[in-house]
């Protein structure tokens, strides 16, 4: 009877919550673990190799924004995190994190609050010329400016419900033809299944990225 009720509620897949007692969607989480060969921390393994590419990517895109190593760093840091975090919830019998725009804004507010602080004690000037495009007309300038500052305050918001739509719309596709369980569409559907995983896996990394890269405009 739990299964029907689970089952009839397309969202049920967000629900943090499981009957079972042991707890297997938080367990599951760490089974990323056991997929993570002895190779992947030496120094000449494909998958460091991969981490390496995957890290210079990163700092090329960020360098021309900031040119505080240690400042992009950290900017790296926070997109292998939110991009960890949605490939975990493809995992079966788990949830997404970031599908919850209460832990989407709870990752973004912080974020976008020291950012502002580092970037206005630092950048004054800089942050000063961002509030008025160039070549905008002087009777334009009071609109300009106040339309970039709404913008900027509602930034951390705008993003983090970015990603929350984005991570819902794939899972609940995913859910919609795992439901269906007639035998002449089984094989249609699992290649179809197939295809949405390549583009959830897609998703995964271009909301991470996006989060990241706006989150510094």
């Amino acid at each position: 009877m739990f299964w029907k009720k689970m089952m009839s509620n397309l969202f049920s897949s967000f629900d943090p919550s499981t009957p079972s007692p042991l707890w297997t969607n938080w367990i599951s989480l760490m089974l990323i673990l056991l997929f993570m060969p002895n190779k992947f921390w030496m120094s000449e393994s494909r998958n460091s190799m991969t981490k390496l590419i995957l890290k210079n990517f990163i700092l090329k895109e960020m360098s021309f924004i900031y040119f505080n190593k240690q400042f992009m760093l950290n900017l790296q840091t926070i997109f292998i995190f939110i991009l960890t975090i949605n490939l975990m919830g493809i995992s079966p019998y788990t949830f997404t994190p970031t599908s919850h725009l209460s832990v989407s804004i709870a990752i973004g507010l912080p974020i976008w609050i020291s950012l502002m602080t580092y970037s206005w004690l630092n950048f004054t000037n800089l942050m000063f010329s961002h509030l008025l495009p160039m070549s905008t007309p002087p009777t334009m300038a009071p609109f300009m400016i106040m339309v970039e500052s709404i913008s900027n305050l509602i930034r951390p918001i705008s993003l983090s419900v970015r990603l929350s739509a984005n991570m819902i719309a794939g899972h609940l596709l995913m859910t919609l033809l795992g439901n269906i369980n007639e035998m002449k569409t089984i094989m249609l559907i699992g290649l179809m299944q197939f295809f949405l995983m390549l583009f959830e896996i897609s998703v995964a990394l271009i909301q991470a990225y996006v989060f990241s890269i706006l989150m510094t405009m």
